[in-house]
């Protein structure tokens, strides 16, 4: 059984109370002062509490999205290791895995759409990262055969596992249920960790002398995608939404460079990069370099980009409110000037920086970005 799979939990939930049940019942028969009763009576007590912590463990893993399978939790992911041919363009996109969904009438692909896991080698930024590719129903129907798509970018938080935006936000399984509803046009959704350069948190910046993560993810993956998968090229053919760290870097993509993205979605984002011992250096002593990565100083000091933005908070429990107050004021004050820059906003009652916010706030922002693409 996988790490977040229901079955998972559901087994730890029972053998933590059988475990419970079974020590009280034999609690009197190992009430005895010899070695074996104190032993029993000790190994009881163990088994129940450990089963209790791996059933409250593999929950609250399931819910927040720490660790999206066995071999990321004991760190023996062998995906560094796959080697993606760098000679022709065909190859900057290599499918190792395929899922199929389970929809409305079945599996099919044509029912309920395909999950592709990838490795996308950058020949400009010198990057190879995994990620998993959603290809909607009507990606496989002979009516839409002819079709461009609309693509998203979408990135989890740091450290984050790709497989949370799957198993734990639902992103694929939000969309198919949105388009069924007639609420969102069909995307392709390109599901990635902003953390290509692990265990080193680079915000998405083109760290002098380091990754260049924010080349890599602007110029390499819309392009590699593009050319693998009936997707458009073009900037209004693209969006990014991200949470946290991933809301962020899809924010000041969308700014920073309007010639790859149209529309940005950003789930609790910070508004400029920190400075800490997972990041490091990330401007190497550049001030410049710092000022033009944060948002505010952008819409103060920059033109404003011909981009749709959406971000999200909570009035309580959220940290970053009063800034996204702030950030919002600042985007109408432009739009009042006749500015580009086009803001939208999901602010909710109570939430937190957490999974369980994230998932009332995705289906709302994926219907929000799919009316701000298009498909030509």
């Amino acid at each position: 059984m996988g790490l977040t799979s229901n079955n998972l939990v559901i087994a730890a939930v029972v053998a933590a109370l059988l475990l419970f049940a079974a020590t009280i019942w034999l609690w009197p028969r190992l009430s005895g002062r010899g070695v074996a009763p104190v032993l029993g009576r000790v190994g009881m007590l163990l088994g129940t509490q450990l089963t209790v912590f791996a059933a409250f463990g593999l929950f609250a893993n399931q819910s927040f999205g720490f660790y999206g399978s066995w071999s990321d939790l004991f760190g023996t992911q062998d995906e560094p290791g796959v080697v993606v041919d760098h000679d022709t363009p065909g190859t900057r996109v290599k499918v190792t895995e395929t899922r199929h969904l389970a929809g409305d009438g079945g599996s099919s692909p044509r029912v309920a759409g395909r999950v592709e896991k990838v490795n996308i080698q950058g020949p400009v930024s010198g990057i190879a990262s995994p990620a998993y590719i959603y290809l909607p129903p009507e990606y496989f129907r002979p009516e839409y055969a002819r079709r461009t798509f609309p693509a998203a970018l979408v990135l989890t938080g740091y450290p984050g596992t790709t497989e949370a935006l799957i198993n734990g936000l639902k992103y694929p399984q939000n969309s198919y249920k949105l388009v069924k509803a007639g609420r969102m046009q069909p995307l392709v959704l390109v599901m990635m960790r902003p953390t290509v350069a692990s265990p080193r948190d680079t915000e998405c910046v083109d760290v002098p002398d380091g990754p260049r993560t924010e080349t890599f993810f602007t110029k390499d993956v819309p392009k590699a995608v593009a050319d693998h998968y009936r997707v458009g090229q073009r900037a209004r053919n693209w969006g990014v939404i991200g949470n946290s760290t991933g809301g962020y870097c899809a924010l000041k993509m969308a700014m920073r460079h309007p010639d790859a993205f149209s529309a940005a979605a950003g789930l609790s984002p910070s508004y400029k990069a920190p400075i800490d011992a997972t990041t490091g250096d990330l401007f190497g002593g550049n001030k410049r370099l710092e000022r033009e990565n944060d948002l505010m100083w952008r819409l103060s000091r920059k033109p404003a980009p011909p981009v749709s933005l959406l971000v999200s908070s909570s009035e309580h429990g959220e940290e970053n409110y009063r800034d996204t107050v702030r950030f919002v004021n600042k985007v109408k004050r432009l739009n009042r000037r006749g500015e580009p820059t086009r803001i939208s906003s999901i602010i909710l009652g109570t939430g937190g920086h957490n999974f369980n916010t994230w998932k009332r706030e995705v289906p709302a922002a994926l219907e929000w970005l799919g009316g701000r693409l298009g498909d030509r």
